[in-house]
C-alpha cells in the first residue's frame, strides 16, 4: 500500500486527505502540520472570526473524530525540513525522516515582515487572529500597514469593534494591481465612509516600539495602540527549492495535473504555480478557492489518474455591508463595463479586452457566478452597451 504524506496544516491539506479516502486510497497518510493545532480555513481568520462572529472551533475543517474514523494520521507542531526525492524521504525539525511513496505539498504562505518591526500583529494564523482580537477587545486606535485584502478585511473588522482605524498604503490605490483603478476607488471610498484614515501614496519609515505610532515617510506621525502589518505573503517553499524541485511564479511550478518536476511530488494551494488551460497560461493564486479545490484533482493524479485542475480563478470579501466574488483573471485589460449602480453598492463589474470578457465581479449581487463564468470561458466578444444593460439577461449578452 502506497505511503502518502501531506505536508501543510491548512485547508488544502485537510482537503488532500479527504479526497484521497474518497478516491479509494487505502494505505497510510500522514498530515504534517507546523502549526500547533489541526488543519483550518484562513478565511474567517480575517472575517467571520476576527470580528466575533464565528467560534473558535468553526475554523477546523474536521474535528478530531473525523481523522480517527478515516485512519489520518494528524501530526502537529512538526515542520518539514528537507527533502531526500531520491531516498522519497522528508526530513523533520526533530531529526527525524519518514518515507513516502507520493508527496503533496500544501505548505501555503506566511506572513511578509516589515523590516525593523517590533511587537505588531500580523494575520496570517489563527493564533494571530486571537491576538488581534485581544487588541480589539481593549479599544483605541490601530494603525495598518498595507492596504491590501488582509489590511481592508480587518479594518473593517476593527471598526465594528468601535476602534479609530488608519491604513498606510504606499502605492496611490493597492487595489489597483487586482480590480485597477475604477473598482480599486470603491473600495477606497467604502472604507472612509465608515470613519478609516485611508492614507495612500506614503509609505512608513518606521514603527515604534510595541506599535506605539507610525513615523511615515513624508515625516508625520500616526499615534497608534496597536499594529497590524499587512503587505504581503512569503510562499513556504525552501526545503522544496533546496531539493531542486523547477520554480516558476514565485512559487513551484506544476503542470495541469498539479504535478512537480518530479513525478512523485505534487503541490496545491499558494505555493501552486500552475498551468491553467482554461486561462490559457501558468498562475499563481493566494486564494482560499484553490486550497479547496486542487486537492482533488491532486489526490486522483497520486492514485494514477490524470485529471486537469482548469477553474478559473476565484475570491472573495465581505467589508461592511459590501459582499464580493470576483472571478477570472483582469490582467491586461483596456475596458472596464459596469452593470448596476456602483452608488449603491449592488452592481457586476467586467473586464474586457478586445471586446471579451477576462473577469467579473459580482458586488452585493448574487446568482450570477454561472453567467459570468460562461462569458469569461466561451472567449466570445460581447456587446459592451448590452452588458452593461441591466434590462438584458447576462445569459443573453
Amino acid at each position: 500500500m502506497a505511503e502518502i504524506i501531506v505536508v501543510g496544516g491548512g485547508l488544502a491539506a485537510a482537503k488532500a486527505a479527504e479526497a484521497l479516502r474518497d478516491l479509494g486510497h487505502d494505505g497510510p497518510i500522514t498530515v504534517l502540520c507546523g502549526e500547533a493545532h489541526p488543519p483550518y480555513e484562513r478565511p474567517p481568520l480575517s472575517k467571520e472570526y476576527l470580528q466575533g462572529k464565528a467560534e473558535r472551533d468553526s475554523v477546523f475543517t474536521f474535528d478530531a473524530a473525523w481523522y480517527a474514523d478515516h485512519d489520518v494520521t494528524v501530526r502537529t507542531g512538526v515542520r518539514v525540513t528537507s527533502l531526500d526525492r531520491e531516498a522519497r524521504t522528508v526530513g523533520l525539525d526533530g531529526g527525524e525522516s519518514l518515507h513516502y511513496d507520493e508527496l503533496l505539498l500544501a505548505t501555503g504562505s506566511r506572513a511578509r515582515p516589515l523590516p525593523g518591526a517590533d511587537g505588531v500583529h500580523y494575520l496570517r494564523t489563527i493564533d494571530d487572529s486571537d491576538a488581534l482580537r485581544a487588541a480589539f477587545a481593549k479599544g483605541g486606535r490601530l494603525g495598518i500597514v498595507g492596504g491590501g485584502w488582509i489590511g481592508l478585511e480587518a479594518a473593517a473588522a476593527a471598526r465594528g469593534a468601535g476602534l479609530e482605524v488608519t491604513v498606510i498604503e504606499p502605492s496611490e490605490q493597492r487595489l489597483i494591481g487586482a480590480l485597477g483603478p475604477e473598482l480599486g476607488k470603491v473600495f477606497a471610498d467604502l472604507h472612509r465612509s465608515h470613519g478609516v484614515d485611508l492614507r495612500t501614496g506614503v509609505g512608513v519609515r518606521a514603527v515604534e516600539p510595541g506599535g506605539r505610532g507610525l513615523v511615515l515617510e513624508d515625516g508625520s506621525t500616526v499615534e497608534t495602540d496597536a499594529v497590524l502589518v499587512g503587505i504581503g505573503a512569503i510562499p513556504n517553499i525552501e526545503f522544496a527549492q533546496e531539493a531542486g524541485l523547477d520554480t516558476a511564479e514565485g512559487g513551484l511550478a506544476v503542470d495541469a495535473g498539479l504535478r512537480t518536476s518530479d513525478p512523485h511530488v505534487f503541490a496545491v494551494g499558494d505555493i501552486a504555480a500552475a498551468e491553467n488551460p482554461t486561462v490559457g497560461r501558468r498562475i499563481r493564486v493566494e486564494h482560499w478557492a484553490n486550497a479547496l479545490n486542487q486537492p482533488r484533482v491532486a489526490a486522483a493524479n497520486m492514485l494514477g489518474g490524470s485529471e486537469v485542475y482548469d477553474r478559473l480563478p476565484y475570491f472573495f470579501t465581505d467589508q461592511y455591508q459590501l459582499g464580493m466574488e470576483y472571478l477570472g483573471l483582469s490582467t491586461g485589460y483596456d475596458q472596464v463595463v459596469i452593470r448596476g449602480d456602483v452608488d449603491a453598492l449592488e452592481f457586476v463589474a467586467f473586464w474586457l479586452r478586445e471586446g471579451r470578457v477576462l473577469a467579473g465581479m459580482n458586488v452585493n449581487i448574487w446568482d450570477v457566478g454561472d453567467d459570468v463564468r460562461d462569458l469569461i470561458t466561451s472567449r466570445r466578444s460581447v456587446d459592451a452597451a448590452r452588458l452593461g444593460d441591466t434590462g438584458v439577461p447576462l445569459a443573453e449578452v
